[in-house]
C-alpha cells in the first residue's frame, strides 16, 4: 500500500495551496479530488489578492495546479469514500484509491444549496446569479438586486447588500416564479402583479459543509457541520487538519489559502519533529 507524508483531499484553492507549501517543504504529498472545486463557478473575482483586474475561478485553479505540479505535487482524480485512523496515521480509501498517510488535510469545501430553476448554472457563470456578497457586492453597486431565501439568513444578506444598493427586494422561496431573460432576472409574483426585472439574484439558501470524512474519524463540528480547528488548523483528531470553506469561518479564497499555509507548515513541523524523535530513539 502506498504511504505518503501527507494526503490532501480536495483540489480547490485551499488544497492546492497546502500542497504547494508541503512540496516546497520537500514532503511527499498527494492531492485527491473528484468533483470540480466550488471556485470553478466564479466568473471573475475582483477581491482575490494580486489580481487587480480580476481572475476567473477556472484560471485561478489552473495557475495553482500548474504551480503545484512545478514542485512535484501528484494530483489524482479519485473519490475518497473512507478515512480511518490507523497505526502511525490514516488509511484513505475509495474509488480508485487505497493508501496510507502520516497526516491528512481536508480541503473538501461546501456544496451550495441551489434552487430548482432552469438555466441556473449558466446564470451563475454569467454573474446573473451570485452566492457571495462579500466577494462581489461591489460590482453590484446601484444595481437592481433580489435576494432569494427565507428567515434570518436572507435578512442578514439583504442588510449587507443595502450598503451597495437601495433597489433591493427579498423574495421568499416559493413566492412567485423566477426566470432568466437576456441579461436580467425576471420575477413574476402572484396574481396580476407586473413582472419585475433585476440585474442580480443573490442566493441566501446556505450550504452543506463536506465534513463527513472527518466526522467518521471523530472530528468535532459545529451545529452547521463546519469543522472546528485549533490555531494550527488541526481538528480534534490528532494529525487531521482542515482548511478552506469546510472550516468554520469566512468562506473566502484569501482565507482558504491562508489557512492552507498555516496547516501545511504545522504538518511539516509535526513530521520533522516525529522524524527527529525517531532518530534519537534509534541512537
Amino acid at each position: 500500500m502506498e504511504v505518503h507524508d501527507a494526503v490532501v483531499i480536495g483540489a480547490g484553492p485551499a488544497g492546492l495551496t497546502a500542497a504547494i507549501y508541503l512540496a516546497r517543504f520537500r514532503r511527499r504529498v498527494l492531492v485527491l479530488g473528484d468533483i470540480p472545486s466550488r471556485a470553478s463557478w466564479i466568473p471573475e473575482s475582483h477581491n482575490t489578492p494580486g489580481f487587480p483586474h480580476g481572475v476567473g475561478g477556472t484560471e485561478l485553479l489552473a495557475r495553482l495546479t500548474a504551480q503545484a505540479r512545478e514542485f512535484g505535487v501528484e494530483i489524482r482524480e479519485a473519490r475518497v469514500e473512507g478515512l480511518a485512523l490507523a497505526r502511525e496515521g490514516f488509511e484513505v480509501s475509495g474509488r480508485n484509491v487505497g493508501l496510507k498517510a502520516s497526516t491528512v488535510l481536508l480541503a473538501t469545501g461546501v456544496i451550495d444549496r441551489m434552487p430548482d430553476l432552469p438555466g441556473i448554472e449558466a446564470a451563475v457563470r454569467r454573474s446573473l446569479v451570485r452566492m457571495c456578497p462579500i466577494c462581489d457586492a461591489y460590482e453590484a453597486t446601484d444595481k437592481r438586486i433580489a435576494v432569494l431565501g427565507d428567515g434570518g439568513l436572507a435578512e442578514r444578506e439583504a442588510a449587507f447588500l443595502r450598503a451597495y444598493s437601495d433597489d433591493l427586494t427579498v423574495i421568499g422561496t416559493g413566492e412567485g416564479a423566477l426566470s432568466f431573460i437576456g441579461d436580467t432576472v425576471e420575477w413574476r409574483g402572484s396574481g396580476d402583479e407586473a413582472p419585475r426585472a433585476f440585474d442580480h439574484l443573490y442566493l441566501a439558501l446556505g450550504c452543506e459543509p463536506q465534513s463527513a470524512l472527518a466526522a467518521a474519524c471523530g472530528a468535532r463540528r459545529d451545529d452547521d457541520g463546519n469543522l472546528l480547528v485549533d490555531a494550527h488548523q488541526m481538528t480534534s483528531v490528532d494529525g487531521l487538519y482542515a482548511a478552506g470553506d469546510v472550516v468554520r469561518g469566512l468562506n473566502q479564497i484569501a482565507v482558504a489559502t491562508g489557512q492552507a499555509a498555516v496547516a501545511a507548515t504545522a504538518i511539516h513541523n509535526r513530521l520533522r519533529t516525529a522524524a527527529e524523535h525517531l532518530r534519537q530513539a534509534r541512537g
